[in-house]
């Protein structure tokens, strides 16, 4: 196989076989710090008066962009690593229809913080399991098939601690392997708006709740389910979802096992194929457009 540049046996490992890794470190704190601070300042929230916190979570736009090779080195490579290398990556910024977000450029990162200050606080704790509420697969702009190229990772950055019952998401690791088995069932795609998540989740057996450090970049696979949760603590969790589009949809056919993808080996993992000739049968359909 292609060797990498930054990950480890044990982080491909665990994409293979949990649909996520984490790759630690991959912010400076201060800066984290700094841009939180700036978030604070933007929401007019004082950080040290949850009086002031007048939403439970938010999703806020961008106020800083940086390269991403500069403000996070170790990430890039990761993501590099993932997707078979940079020249695998869309260069091009994407103008799309989406709640989250208006423009998607796998280069840069934000402070596009999604803000969980005190959400569901008033509740007893319900930890991961098919029966929270609001189990989706992202990719609000597209029309999926196996092969997409517009989601190509799922990634979140915690530009704060994200600690236990404190706002961590909810994933079902095994839902990848049920994404991938309907995506490889329907070449005519699947509208975002016609996946049947209750019905997905309750097919999974395996949940996790997330947490992490300040600085901690978690990569999951595009099929992953994940659901938002509870932050009982009340202590502000922020972090991002830097969105990853790939220039080409995935080639689950190459002539040369050493030239897939990690991305692609793990999605016929999923599958337990060695390779497949996937052909769509309907169009492509993303509503995005590059920006001019």
């Amino acid at each position: 196989m292609k060797g990498y540049e930054i990950l480890s046996d044990a982080q491909v490992q665990s994409f293979l076989d949990n649909g996520y890794l984490v790759v630690k470190n991959c912010l400076d704190p201060t800066l984290a710090q700094k841009w939180v601070d700036d978030g604070f300042t933007r929401l007019g929230y004082d950080p040290d008066d949850q009086g002031t916190w007048t939403k439970d979570i938010v999703w806020m736009d961008h106020h800083h962009k940086l390269p991403v090779h500069e403000l996070a080195p170790k990430a890039w490579a990761a993501i590099c690593d993932l997707v078979g290398g940079e020249e695998r990556l869309e260069t091009q910024v994407m103008q799309i229809e989406s709640a989250h977000f208006s423009t998607i450029n796998s280069f840069l990162w934000s402070d596009a913080f999604v803000a969980n200050f005190h959400r569901g606080a008033d509740q007893p704790w319900q930890p991961p399991s098919a029966d929270v509420t609001g189990w989706h697969k992202d990719g609000s702009y597209f029309r999926h098939f196996l092969d997409s190229r517009e989601q190509a990772l799922l990634t979140i950055v915690l530009w704060s601690d994200m600690r236990h019952q404190g706002g961590g998401t909810f994933i079902a690791p095994d839902s990848v392997r049920v994404i991938a088995k309907l995506l490889a069932e329907h070449p005519e795609g699947v509208a975002p708006g016609d996946f049947k998540f209750q019905e997905i989740i309750s097919q999974c057996q395996r949940f996790e709740e997330l947490t992490g450090e300040v600085g901690d970049f978690i990569i999951l696979h595009p099929f992953m389910l994940h659901a938002s949760s509870q932050n009982t603590l009340r202590r502000p969790r922020f972090m991002t979802n830097p969105p990853v589009v790939l220039k080409e949809p995935m080639n689950l056919n190459r002539e040369k096992i050493s030239e897939f993808s990690l991305l692609e080996r793990a999605t016929l993992h999923y599958l337990g194929k060695e390779r497949l000739e996937f052909v769509p049968t309907a169009p492509r359909e993303s509503y995005w457009w590059p920006v001019t």
